[in-house]
């Protein structure tokens, strides 16, 4: 008899698949690492002043994922999927971009990683929503970090974030 996995895994199986090549496992929680980036980020000011968001969901995420760098295990739906470096301190110097975007979302933003091969920036807010911000624009990648790791690793086209 054959195990139903949609019931015993957390994640699809391309997404757990490269979670897991990149050292993830259930379980994973690295809260002293974290806080080392929640105290770099909380302590830095821009040369014009802006500070960094620094709230439960982002420590979270980088409690369970930070440090990983993750690459697809598969071809992509209909875009290429992304790799990922998920380290908050891609977005140091971007506490003004961020919280621009907070602002315009009603919500604060905080960095979560990078997109190496296209320089996006990762970024979660209060919430858990995860969003990318690249060249192109803004984009939302879902309502939860499992759910932005879906979009990314498998390909799915991002919503566009416009004003209105």
């Amino acid at each position: 008899m054959q195990a139903d996995r949609s019931s015993t895994t957390r994640f699809s199986v391309p997404v757990d698949a490269a979670l897991r090549a990149a050292g993830w496992l259930p379980g994973r929680w690295d809260i002293k690492q974290a806080e080392i980036w929640a105290d770099t980020l909380r302590e830095h000011t821009s040369p014009a002043g802006h500070r960094h968001a620094v709230f439960p969901a982002a420590v979270e995420a980088w409690a369970e994922f930070g440090g990983l760098h993750i690459t697809a295990q598969g071809p992509g739906r209909a875009l290429a999927p992304s790799a990922l470096h998920l380290d908050p301190l891609h977005g140091l110097h971007m506490a003004r971009t961020l919280g621009d975007l907070g602002r315009a979302l009603g919500t604060e933003v905080c960095p979560l990683g990078l997109e190496p091969d296209t320089h996006t920036m990762l970024a979660i807010d209060t919430e858990g929503r995860v969003y990318a911000l690249d060249h192109t624009g803004d984009w939302y990648l879902g309502p939860s970090l499992d759910q932005a790791f879906t979009t990314l690793l498998t390909g799915i086209p991002p919503v566009r974030l416009t004003a209105g």
